[in-house]
């Protein structure tokens, strides 16, 4: 049978054909009006090749393939070298990200390595970051909300152009992840920690499950390669205590060590101790350290001058947790139970949270005119921990064998503190063991001992010196007998 098309059928495709290059037109125009940064070291730090870039990639991921990617990545800490130094250390933090989690946005904090402004640029001069597997999307909307919510933000081209901190970050985060959601570039130039507080207050709100950071930093720059190892591990230590002081403490005692040609413990000094301000307590967030390498383990790379490479994770985990009203809660379990004591009655506490019920160690310590009056503690997990901070604020009040009991007279004058112990992890790697943030409980048949968190703060040692003191003075196992021991960790909750 033979088909006729009417003269309406000939008008409607060449109608549907000029709406086809009506739309191409627009869409070309658009892209020509975009504004894109540039790649600035395709072809120096990593591959310009498209197809060769992916494979080298498929390389350096290679070695994770067994990792099960989480959603709970808050942020990592990447190293930004060339990638053949420090590419398999990035790459073991971008694993660790499951490949189909599902972000509102990429934050990239990096250092700047060409001009210093006294604040932090955020990219929203630009529309694209384009790297040689495509481009990414800038989130130009909240990087304009930024920079007029925050006097220490501004944008200044000149801190992105040739900046490479965050570039070598984006093919990772391209290869890793099915969808890459908008990005929000900022490079921070500053060392100002004035400053720093500030643009850490602006971005908090941004640090949930929702989002996530990828902060850039290589370690020590030009020692040998042994002292790289010492200096790298000591800051490393610093960063898993969560604690900014530590952290910038310990670069400054770095500088201290007198170290040969020891330029920097940190070129990204500035965006860690923004991301440390972020999630300095956060009782959710967990700090893993993943890999160390320095570019002397490069085949391309000497021993005489080094430079260091850091991985570490960021993860958002429920934990267990003290809200303001359970700690006001036990607060008041611990004084109206020594005040009880005084009448014979015991006090009853009523409308407790699951978290109070909950099965836990507790130490509870009195202070009169800021000198100790007693302090006794239970560290087993066999009591719920409002009975446990009752029986010890007794015990501390009236069974110290190194003071006389509490008087009632006394009672307005002492001050309370309680360490809430969180229940205890099992580690079998002193790795796992995080010195100032952690406590230790060594056990072995009917020897154990621990040593709170605290007592970090109070002595110099290093951590195998930390447990090693645990073995010897508190579990009467010797120096070493840690090594064939349980080894547990836990965390105190002070207030």
């Amino acid at each position: 049978m033979k088909r006729f098309v009417t003269m309406e059928k000939v008008i409607e495709c060449r109608q549907a054909r000029l709406s086809v290059l009506a739309l191409l037109l627009i869409l070309t125009v658009g892209n020509m009006d975009a504004r894109i940064r540039k790649p600035a070291v395709a072809g120096q730090f990593y591959e310009a090749n498209a197809a060769q870039l992916h494979k080298d990639l498929q390389t350096y991921f290679g070695k994770y393939a067994a990792v099960k990617g989480s959603r709970t990545i808050q942020a990592v800490i990447v190293p930004h070298a060339g990638y053949v130094f420090s590419a398999g250390v990035a790459a073991s933090a971008f694993a660790r990200i499951a490949p189909d989690a599902d972000y509102e946005h990429i934050f990239l904090l990096g250092p700047s390595h060409h001009v210093y402004l006294d604040k932090a640029s955020v990219a929203g001069g630009y529309d694209y970051y384009a790297t040689p597997l495509g481009n990414l999307k800038v989130d130009t909307a909240l990087c304009a909300r930024l920079i007029e919510g925050c006097e220490a933000f501004c944008f200044d081209e000149r801190a992105h152009r040739q900046e490479h901190s965050l570039e070598v970050q984006l093919p990772f985060l391209q290869y890793r992840l099915k969808r890459v959601p908008p990005i929000v570039p900022i490079v921070v130039a500053t060392q100002s920690h004035e400053r720093l507080r500030q643009i850490a207050k602006a971005l908090k709100p941004y640090l949930n499950a929702r989002n996530l950071f990828v902060v850039s930093s290589d370690f020590s720059h030009y020692p040998s390669y042994q002292d790289a190892k010492r200096v790298d591990a000591l800051t490393a230590d610093a960063i898993l205590t969560g604690r900014t002081q530590d952290f910038i403490g310990q670069l400054a005692a770095n500088e201290r060590l007198g170290i040969d040609s020891l330029a920097t413990s940190a070129c990204g000094e500035a965006a860690i101790a923004t991301l440390l301000m972020m999630t300095e307590g956060d009782d959710a967030i967990r700090i893993r350290h993943l890999e160390y390498r320095n570019s002397g383990d490069s085949p391309y790379g000497g021993r005489h001058r080094v430079v260091g490479y850091h991985s570490f994770a960021f993860s958002r985990e429920a934990g267990f947790r003290l809200t303001d009203e359970d700690k006001a809660e036990l607060k008041k379990i611990a004084r109206e139970s020594i005040l009880a004591t005084f009448t014979g009655k015991r006090y009853q506490p009523h409308g407790l949270s699951q978290t109070l019920r909950q099965r836990c160690g507790a130490f509870v310590s009195l202070h009169k005119h800021g000198l100790l009056r007693g302090c006794i503690g239970h560290f087993g997990e066999d009591y719920p921990l409002f009975e446990i901070v009752e029986k010890m604020a007794k015990a501390a009040a009236f069974e110290d064998p190194r003071f006389p009991k509490v008087s009632r007279q006394e009672l307005p004058e002492l001050d309370i503190e309680i360490s809430v112990l969180t229940p205890m992890r099992r580690i079998h790697d002193l790795s796992e063991f995080i010195l100032g943030r952690h406590g230790i409980y060594i056990r072995k048949g009917y020897h154990s001992g621990t040593y709170l968190p605290q007592v970090a703060e109070e002595v110099n040692w290093t951590k195998e010196e930390f447990v090693s003191h645990c073995s010897h003075d508190k579990a009467g196992l010797g120096w070493d007998g840690w090594k064939t021991a349980e080894l547990y960790v836990y965390e105190a909750i002070v207030f």
